[in-house]
């Protein structure tokens, strides 16, 4: 999958009369809303998803290994949805990559200043084994909403652009077979006016995870409880960084 198409797909808000000064305002509040989902583990099923030398310490491979970093590796190729209902991005395969293409498809694409579309979202995303995850998010965009002067509810004013890219993923099994999995984001977040103003102060290398579970033929959003308390967290994402390579964490192939 090339930019084009990931660009294709990922969400973009439109905020009308929203002075620039407050665009990175309203990034972090969207970050806020939905940093919440969590979860960890063993690697993803996928070939090359664990970022962890598997050559013999001793030998030369593994001594290049060991010096690797997330820039110097290569990228981590990310998988297109085969299909989408309601904003939702659907049709992942069950495997790691599959599950990691998934929420950063779902962190690129959420509606997170428009409650009505992000309830339909998180509708069809939401395992139904954890239903109060749809409430939780929904009050969040509500106090993110209020505290940028909009209506608690309603749908996101014109006239801006919001892009949500992310630039590294980290993605680790939390059981034994794979189904359901802990994916670390890295991402960034600016936004465009229409009259093609760019983002003075956009939200830069944030960091959120997302617990996803396969459920009846889809990768889910879940927060249930047995998953939660196994949440870890990961090395900081450095592109140079050694630490961060072994850690797992793998650029993704089209990030910009």
């Amino acid at each position: 999958m090339d930019a084009t198409d990931r660009k294709a797909r990922r969400a973009r808000l439109r905020l009308a009369g929203a002075a620039i000064v407050v665009l990175g305002v309203l990034a972090a509040g969207g970050y806020l809303a939905v940093d919440s989902f969590n979860g960890d583990g063993d690697e993803p099923s996928s070939a090359n998803a664990s970022g962890q030398p598997s050559a013999s310490s001793s030998s030369p491979a593994a001594s290049a290994a060991e010096r690797m970093t997330p820039g110097k590796a290569q990228a981590l190729p990310l998988l297109a949805p085969k299909k989408a209902q309601d904003g939702a991005p659907l049709g992942f395969p069950e495997n790691g990559l599959g599950a990691i293409s998934a929420a950063v498809a779902y962190w690129e694409e959420y509606s997170w200043l428009d409650d009505s579309l992000a309830r339909k979202q998180l509708g069809v995303l939401v395992s139904p084994d954890s239903p109060q995850t749809i409430d939780k998010q929904i009050s969040e965009i509500h106090r993110v909403r209020e505290g940028i002067g909009l209506p608690p509810s309603g749908p996101a004013p014109a006239d801006v652009t919001f892009t949500t890219v992310v630039t590294a993923v980290r993605g680790k099994s939390m059981v034994k077979d794979g189904s359901v999995v802990q994916i670390w984001l890295q991402y960034d977040r600016y936004a465009t006016q229409a009259d093609g103003g760019g983002d003075d102060s956009p939200l830069k290398n944030q960091t959120v995870d997302v617990i996803m579970k396969w459920q009846n033929g889809e990768w889910r959003i879940t927060q249930e409880p047995q998953y939660v308390k196994l949440r870890k967290f990961p090395v900081a994402y450095d592109p140079n960084s050694v630490p961060a390579r072994q850690d797992g964490w793998w650029r993704v192939s089209d990030a910009n």
